[in-house]
């Protein structure tokens, strides 16, 4: 540990550190009371958009550009909207009660001047090293999940499903462009039962 408090690791332990925190497909940041990024992994750079200089020692807020960190001159923690960060209390709960807490959120962020919403599920699980406490921090992007447990909207006839573009789109072609899933087709019982059904009626004509 450095004279500040910050985390300090010999460079054989740093080397084995990184290469386990980046083995992890999860978003994993160590944050301390104040959510200030100790470390990150490479999945949190890839999803966020960002890289260790960028975010290390900066609040979680600031790091990551919520929009609530611009409302005050003092940053993330600050702005009146900092008192129900779901992420800031989870981290303050875990540290507390010394154990892990999970809940989902949403949070605006600004990329490249735009604001963009996403919906996120936080995991803070707290662990020591030496005399201080730190917070394990996973912020996982759920948004396309909860976006299929919400109504899609869909033809009763075609059974197309119009997008976010008014556009009436295959459902295959669907699920393909938002989450990267193929189909395979088979049949069901049923309709193999009703399809045979008619083609011996056709045969019997």
């Amino acid at each position: 540990m450095t004279t500040d408090g910050y985390m300090e690791l010999d460079p054989q332990s740093l080397e084995f550190f990184q290469n386990l925190f980046n083995a992890i497909p999860s978003p994993i940041f160590i944050v301390d009371s104040d959510v200030v990024i100790q470390y990150m992994n490479r999945a949190a750079s890839e999803a966020f958009r960002g890289d260790l200089e960028g975010f290390y020692r900066k609040r979680g807020g600031d790091a990551l550009n919520c929009i609530n960190s611009t409302r005050s001159p003092e940053g993330c923690g600050h702005a009146t909207e900092c008192r129900d960060c779901v992420i800031r209390n989870s981290v303050y709960e875990a540290l507390s009660g010394r154990k892990a807490y999970r809940k989902k959120t949403a949070m605006t962020v600004l990329r490249n001047g735009k604001r963009n919403d996403i919906q996120l599920l936080v995991t803070a699980s707290p662990f020591q090293d030496g005399d201080r406490v730190y917070s394990l921090l996973i912020l996982e992007d759920i948004s396309e999940l909860l976006q299929l447990r919400s109504l899609l909207p869909i033809c009763a006839w075609c059974r197309k499903v119009r997008n976010d573009d008014n556009y009436w789109q295959n459902i295959e072609e669907y699920f393909r462009s938002n989450l990267d899933i193929d189909f395979t087709h088979g049949i069901c019982s049923e309709c193999y039962s009703k399809q045979m059904q008619e083609l011996n009626e056709e045969k019997g004509h």
